[in-house]
């Protein structure tokens, strides 16, 4: 029997999770192709605001890279939308012209932001919130903008808002009605969102009707239906979504509000499904994703020829953390006639609940701030508990060890992962059928925690439960003060808005409250990256080489290596380094594997003075930092150079100098093919050619020789000059601090990598986070600590330091 040819229109979540589990049911069925409008690959759409946020990048946020489509032989047309469905013929055509012929399609072409038809709306400065397009428009917009205005309320009006306040906005939410969020939340707990979202910095305006946006070319003001104006230079539009159905109403589809599907998520045409926010089942259009991979898994079934009693629709919960506020909602959660509602507030921790009771039985919950009772709550509504036992006073009051009872005493029906609606039962059943053994694996699996990752303790706590001491632990990356990772700690600090060591310390619970050796220098490196305006270096957390600007030596001496950018010296420096070697009867003088002189045993109180003689900068040689760049002699000299790669190394110090990194950076550049300077194993490595120069990256040397990788060939030094700026942010925010670039390579994946580095975009982006980062910053150490008297007797009197 042949392989069928299976065809997804949409590259999204709910799509490519359809696809995930009709590989997961039978890998070999289908001919894959996917069909995508955006120029990414997958990615995790509800992270979209964390990098608004600045807590997450672009590239942290793909959740299948190019390499998973390869690995599982999809053939992915990349930017490059639908443009008319044949379901007569069954073939789709692309806007390009490319033709795929099918013999099933799935659609799963999503939703769009509404943009409201009122004059103004496609004025510069009009965006919504919807694509990692969207996010990246409004970072750049902010950096030369001053007043945003959000329009809407909602989750994604809210969380665009934090995300403009953290880019240096002032930030101005319009809402229509009289409180945020008001289909997941009653009055009660909307006024305490919002109450929350001011004391960050938010402002609002209820209840306004945004009538007219002015200005001739790009936004100026707002327009509101009482007349009243309010000034803005960026205007996002967050007031709802709306499916994307064009296409199947093109081609003879059932649409009403979205594409009508049976419970087989089938539409009207034969051998075409639905999916997703654009899919209208029984009425109902779900725009959560615990809803979306519920119909996902009915499809895979439907499609690998497995019994499945269809999708019934599914009961909507919400549990969120809207910039930084915890809130879960669920059922009808507004009063009527037949609906009555009890509640509790709780003005000390700004706490609230409310229940919804309809003829003895929860109905909706409604809870803000503390939302441990979640699970206790829905299992009432969701089984139709009888309540009439229950006075009001036992029902809101806290189920103590109820509530916070193991999850080992959980209903396999409770939910563990309320982003994705992933239940105890099914994370069960999956670690006892893929043998699974940590909360990466569960995540990978089951998609639990790939979301906000709040659930992450209580998968680990149901492992344990499960396995006992089988359980792989999550290697932390920092010390046995903490459980948490590097990301999990940088997460934190973005959101907490942590400025100093004793800050992360103390508010992320370290064991040990002032820290050990080895994550005070690590949490110092992640605050700089991570607030370089806002946190100032402390000194003290850095490693002894870092302090005293020079390596120490075995019997307690150290080194000096003064800067030659590129390899290339003077008479008059070499006669300085003479004098001070006889001066100070330095022991060694040696040409170091970096081609600089260093001088070895200088003894600790003379390392000011010999600085001071020399009269040249540190070449930073003991630092976790950008280091020298290694050279050949180069076209001027050698007949074999094809490049000047002396002038190109002393560029790229010159640029880059004294930029601190998770490990010691290091660069060759070689005029030619030869490579005299090993440039295949450098972090960054040049090779010269006849039109260009080749760049590798993740080359290390060391105990673990690692050959570097091809990453591109350029055809210009400014070209060579920005992707390693490019690279050195890219590492900067993301490796792991005392991680070479090798491991780093091979933990991200190197076509990840470079897809993030090739990018025009991306590039230019980082560049500019590295030249705003560090300006102003990029002082030689030996000069600051010659010009500070109370800096030099601190560090370099005997018996100190």
């Amino acid at each position: 029997m042949r392989t069928e040819k299976l065809l997804l229109i949409g590259n999204g979540m709910a799509g490519v999770r359809t696809i995930e589990a009709i590989l997961e049911r039978n890998s070999t069925k289908y001919e894959i192709t996917i069909i995508g409008e955006e120029p990414y690959t997958n990615y995790n759409r509800i992270m979209l605001s964390n990098v608004l946020q600045n807590k997450m990048t672009v590239d942290e946020i793909i959740t299948h890279p190019m390499q998973w489509y390869k690995d599982n032989d999809i053939r992915l047309i990349h930017h490059d939308p639908a443009a008319r469905i044949d379901t007569e013929n069954k073939r789709v055509t692309t806007v390009s012209g490319t033709c795929i012929t099918y013999d099933k399609c799935i659609i799963a072409t999503g939703s769009r932001s509404f943009i409201l038809p009122i004059e103004g709306a496609q004025l510069q400065g009009v965006v919504g919130f919807r694509t990692i397009d969207d996010t990246i428009q409004m970072i750049e917009k902010a950096k030369s903008c001053k007043r945003a205005a959000v329009i809407g309320g909602g989750l994604l009006g809210l969380e665009a808002a934090k995300g403009l306040i953290d880019q240096g906005m002032e930030v101005t939410v319009v809402h229509l009605e009289k409180w945020l969020m008001e289909t997941q939340l009653n009055e009660q707990a909307g006024q305490l969102l919002k109450k929350d979202l001011e004391q960050q910095g938010i402002q609002f305006l209820m209840e306004k009707q945004t009538t007219r946006i002015r200005g001739t070319t790009k936004v100026e003001a707002l327009e509101f239906s009482d007349g009243t104006v309010l000034a803005a230079d960026l205007v996002v539009m967050s007031v709802g979504i709306r499916p994307v159905t064009g296409l199947s109403k093109a081609a003879g589809l059932n649409v009403e509000r979205g594409i009508v599907v049976n419970n087989f998520m089938a539409t009207s045409a034969e051998d075409v499904y639905a999916v997703g926010e654009c899919a209208q089942h029984n009425h109902m259009i779900y725009g959560l994703v615990a809803p979306l991979y519920e119909q996902a898994n009915v499809l895979a079934d439907v499609l690998t020829d497995r019994a499945t009693e269809g999708y019934r629709g599914s009961t909507v919960s919400t549990s969120l953390k809207v910039s930084g506020c915890d809130l879960f909602s669920a059922g009808i959660i507004h009063e009527r006639d037949d609906i009555k509602g009890i509640e509790a507030y709780n003005g000390l921790v700004n706490s609230y609940k409310k229940l919804f009771i309809q003829h003895n039985k929860v109905v909706g919950i409604v809870l803000y701030g503390d939302t441990t009772e979640e699970n206790r709550y829905y299992k009432m509504l969701r089984d139709g508990v009888d309540i009439t036992t229950l006075n009001p006073v036992t029902l809101l009051a806290s189920a103590g060890g109820e509530a916070s009872m193991s999850v080992a005493d959980w209903d396999d029906a409770d939910t563990v992962c309320g982003c994705n609606g992933v239940t105890k039962g099914t994370i069960v059943k999956a670690i006892h059928a893929q043998q699974l053994t940590s909360v990466t694996e569960v995540t990978r699996c089951t998609k639990a925690g790939n979301s906000c990752g709040k659930c992450k303790s209580t998968i680990n706590e149901l492992l344990t439960h499960v396995l006992g001491d089988k359980v792989t632990a999550a290697p932390t990356g920092i010390c046995p003060c903490t459980h948490l990772t590097r990301d999990e700690i940088v997460l934190q600090i973005h959101q907490k808005g942590l400025t100093t060591t004793k800050e992360v310390f103390q508010e992320l619970n370290f064991r040990n409250a002032e820290g050990c050796s080895k994550c005070r220098p690590a949490i110092n490196f992640y605050l700089h990256v991570t607030f370089p305006k806002e946190h100032v270096d402390e000194k003290a957390s850095r490693f002894v080489n870092e302090r005293m600007h020079g390596n120490i030596q075995k019997d307690g001496r150290f080194s000096v290596i003064p800067r030659m950018r590129g390899g290339q010296t003077t008479a008059q420096q070499l006669l300085k380094i003479a004098q001070v070697a006889d001066k100070y009867e330095i022991p060694l003088v040696k040409i170091t594997g970096s081609q600089r002189i260093g001088l070895f045993g200088v003894k600790k109180e003379d390392l000011p003075d010999i600085w001071e003689e020399l009269d040249m900068t540190s070449a930073s040689a003991y630092a976790k930092a950008v280091r020298s760049v290694k050279t050949c002699v180069g076209a001027n000299f050698c007949r074999f150079g094809t490049q000047d790669s002396m002038g190109l190394g002393i560029k790229l110090e010159e640029r880059f100098e004294y930029i601190d990194t998770p490990h010691k950076f290091k660069m060759g550049v070689s005029a030619c093919p030869r490579s005299c300077v090993e440039s295949g194993v450098k972090d960054f490595g040049v090779i010269g050619l006849e039109n260009g120069f080749q760049i590798y990256i993740g080359g290390n040397g060391g105990t673990e020789i690692k050959e570097a990788q091809l990453l591109t060939t350029v055809e210009t030094e400014q070209e060579v000059i920005d992707l390693c700026g490019a690279m050195i942010q890219y590492y900067r925010k993301t490796g792991i601090y005392t991680e070479r670039t090798a491991p780093w390579v091979e933990r991200l994946g190197f076509e990840h990598i470079k897809s993030v580095l090739l990018d025009p975009e991306q590039c230019k982006h980082l560049l500019a986070e590295l030249d705003e980062a560090v300006a102003g910053k990029r002082n030689d150490p030996w000069t600051t600590v010659r010009e500070n008297e109370s800096m030099e007797k601190e560090l370099f009197t005997v018996g100190r330091g």
